[in-house]
C-alpha cells in the first residue's frame, strides 16, 4: 500500500509505503515524510485509511492530526473493522474525500490483500519454467536448468517480495533446491515442503538451512510420528492436515497459512503439485517462462505441463531469450475444474 501527500502547488512533499506487517502504514510514513508542509494538503493513498487500533494506531487521527485539507482513496477497504469506516472519520473531521480514482488499477495491485481478507486465504501464484514441447525438467545428464540466468533472476526477485513459497516432495528428492532469494529481497519466504508422509531427508540442503530460513513441512495425518520427531529435532515445523487426500489436505493448508496471515504463496511445482493446486481452483495468478528449446525425447520419461485454465494475460517479457507470460487464471473456468 502506497500514499503521497501533494501541496497546493502540485509539489510531492512525502511519500510512503506499508514495508512490513506489523510497521507503520503508507500514510504515516508519508505524513512523517511531509512533516509540517502535510498542513492543507492532498494526501492520496492506494486503500482506505484504517480507523481502528489494530498493529498500530488508526491512520484516519494522524491523517485528521496533521492538518490534511483532502484524501483521494482509490480503493475502499474490505477489512471489516474498516469498511467505509475510515472514509466517514475523514468526513466526520471535515476533509475532503474523493473515492474510486484509479480503482481498478488500485484493486488489482492490492488483490492479494483483499483476497486474504475475504477468503481467509493466500493469494497463490503458480510459476514453472518449461520447453517449447511442454517438458518441466530436462533429460539426465543435461543442463538441469531450462529458463536463462535472466529468468532465473526473475525468479529470485519474486521470492524476495513473497511470503512463502511451496515444492512437493518430489522436486526436493530430485533436486535438493534451497528455495532461498538470492541475493536476498526484502523478505525470505517461507520455505514449505508438501510432503503427506514426511520423507523429507535430514541432510536436504532446506533441513540444514532450517534454523536460518524457516520450512513448514505439510505432512499428513499417515505421517510417522518418528518422522516427525526427526524434522523437528533438525529444525523445521512439521503441521499436519486431517484429510487424507491431496485437495483436502491443500485446502486445509491454504486455510492455515490464512489463519498466519500470509497474502501471497508461490508454487514452484512439479506437475503433481501444480496439477492438485490447479485442479482445486485454487490458482490466482500464472508466472510460465517458455524457454525457446525442444527437448523432445520419450513423453513418459520426463514431467510435462499439466493441464491448466485459460488466462488473461498482463504482460509479455523475452528475459534472456525466453518468453515469460504473466497473468490471471479466469475464475469461471477454474470454478467448473
Amino acid at each position: 500500500m502506497g500514499a503521497v501527500v501533494v501541496a497546493a502547488d502540485g509539489t510531492i512533499v512525502g511519500e510512503g509505503w506499508h514495508t512490513v506487517f506489523g510497521g507503520p502504514h503508507a500514510e504515516v510514513a508519508a505524513l512523517a515524510a511531509a512533516g509540517p508542509a502535510a498542513r492543507g494538503a492532498t494526501l492520496c493513498v492506494t486503500l482506505e485509511p484504517c480507523c481502528h487500533h489494530g498493529k498500530t494506531p488508526p491512520c484516519t487521527a494522524a491523517i485528521i492530526a496533521a492538518g490534511i485539507a483532502r484524501v483521494v482513496i482509490a480503493s475502499g477497504d474490505p477489512f471489516p473493522a474498516v469498511a467505509g469506516r475510515g472514509i466517514a472519520a475523514l468526513r466526520a473531521a471535515g476533509i475532503d474525500v474523493e473515492t474510486g480514482v484509479l480503482g481498478a488499477d488500485a484493486r488489482r495491485l492490492i488483490a492479494p490483500f483483499c483476497k486474504l481478507v475475504e477468503t481467509g486465504m493466500p493469494w497463490v501464484i503458480a510459476k514453472w519454467a518449461m520447453s517449447l514441447d511442454g517438458r518441466l525438467a530436462a533429460p539426465p545428464g543435461a543442463d538441469r536448468w531450462i529458463s536463462s540466468a535472466e529468468s532465473r533472476s526473475l525468479v529470485h526477485a519474486l521470492r524476495g517480495r513473497i511470503d512463502a513459497i511451496a515444492v512437493g516432495i518430489g522436486t526436493v528428492l530430485a533436486d535438493d533446491p534451497l528455495l532461498t532469494a538470492r541475493p536476498p529481497g526484502p523478505r525470505q519466504p517461507l520455505r514449505i515442503v508438501l510432503d503427506s508422509a514426511a520423507r523429507l531427508p535430514l541432510a536436504a540442503a532446506l533441513v540444514r538451512t532450517a534454523r536460518e530460513v524457516p520450512v513448514l513441512v505439510a505432512a499428513g495425518p499417515a505421517a510417522t510420528a518418528d518422522r516427525v520427531a526427526a524434522l523437528r529435532a533438525a529444525g523445521c515445523e512439521v503441521w499436519q492436515a486431517a484429510a487424507d487426500s491431496r485437495s483436502e489436505q491443500l485446502r486445509e493448508l491454504l486455510a492455515e497459512l490464512g489463519r498466519r496471515r500470509l497474502t501471497n504463496l508461490m508454487v514452484e511445482g512439479g506437475a503433481a503439485v501444480l496439477q492438485t493446486f490447479f485442479a482445486a481452483g485454487a490458482v490466482d495468478e500464472i508466472q510460465a517462462f517458455v524457454a525457446p528449446r525442444v527437448i523432445g525425447g520419450d513423453p513418459a520419461a520426463l514431467p510435462t505441463l499439466p493441464a491448466v485454465p485459460a488466462c488473461d494475460v498482463e504482460e509479455v517479457a523475452l528475459p534472456g531469450g525466453d518468453i515469460l507470460l504473466r497473468g490471471l487464471v479466469r475464475r469461471a473456468d477454474m470454478d467448473q475444474t
